[in-house]
């Protein structure tokens, strides 16, 4: 059984003629007979009196009955899949490293929530390594990360660019000269990224380009955890320039300049190559992409 089958049906009980059934329909009269003796074989009964007019019978009355609500039922359905497009709503699981979560999202999903409110958004707190990986597995829809790869499964869009900068607390001996070389490094205790974050992966090419050996007293893996450790002044750290807005703004760490650091990494959204988007997953990617990059950098 198909929904043409059941809109011929519905078609002959309101025309009580085949032929006119066709002209509606745009079949040939054959092509209508055929489709009703093949909802008759299915069903095991006759639907129809073939005698002028064409007239149903009790039990094509019944099976008309329940042919309409299904009928309703499929133009509902095509409503609310076009109401998806012209409403977006949805769920989206988005997967981004904590410091982004932390900095970063606050603004763009209050905008978004905001704009709409029938998109519900989960986020997934990740390195930016296992944001590939997730996203080309289905294990989030989207994600949010340094765009450190290509993969040809997944597409990219850069929405800012970050740095990685040497930050203290107030109380170090580099906060008081706010300058240091790249080998005054070597014999500075460190308190490192995990070597799996993409901030570790570039700290270590850095000092390996410069043949130096760290003293790495604590390995961590967030931002977040590695600031609060620098704020009690139990070492030195290089993190993502982004992530310590605030505290530069209010005084708990001091960054050093550091040419050698003065790299730029590219911040942008993650997601698979073919994969159907739902209407919710193609607003949230329109407008992150159609947002300045102020949006994401200015301070709050």
């Amino acid at each position: 059984m198909n929904i043409s089958q059941l809109e011929t049906l519905l078609t002959i009980s309101r025309t009580m003629s085949f032929r006119k059934a066709g002209e509606l329909l745009n079949l040939t009269q054959p092509a209508v007979s055929a489709q009703i003796k093949s909802l008759e074989d299915e069903f095991k009964t006759l639907l129809v009196n073939r005698n002028q007019p064409v007239t149903l019978t009790d039990q094509g009355t019944v099976f008309l009955e329940h042919a309409e609500q299904i009928l309703t039922i499929v133009e509902q359905l095509k409503q609310r899949l076009s109401d998806l497009d012209e409403t977006p709503q949805g769920r989206i699981l988005l997967g981004t490293t904590t410091s982004i979560a932390i900095q970063i999202l606050p603004r763009v999903l209050s905008y978004f929530q905001n704009q709409f409110p029938l998109i519900k958004t989960m986020i997934h707190s990740m390195s930016s390594s296992q944001v590939y990986h997730s996203v080309e597995n289905g294990i989030v829809d989207v994600g949010i990360g340094y765009l450190i790869e290509r993969n040809p499964n997944l597409e990219t869009s850069i929405l800012y660019y970050d740095m990685f900068e040497l930050v203290v607390s107030p109380q170090h001996p580099l906060a008081r000269t706010r300058k240091a070389t790249i080998h005054d490094l070597e014999n500075l205790p460190l308190i490192m990224l995990s070597p799996d974050t993409v901030g570790r992966r570039f700290v270590d090419d850095v000092f390996k380009a410069h043949q130096i050996v760290p003293q790495v007293m604590m390995e961590l893996s967030s931002s977040e955890e590695v600031k609060r450790m620098v704020e009690i002044d139990l070492g030195a750290a290089i993190i993502s320039r982004q992530s310590i807005t605030s505290e530069l703004k209010h005084g708990t760490l001091v960054m050093i300049p550091m040419p050698e650091f003065e790299v730029s990494h590219p911040v942008g959204l993650i997601y698979k190559s073919g994969r159907y988007l739902n209407s919710a997953m193609r607003q949230f990617l329109n407008d992150l992409k159609g947002m300045p990059e102020d949006h994401f950098t200015s301070p709050e």
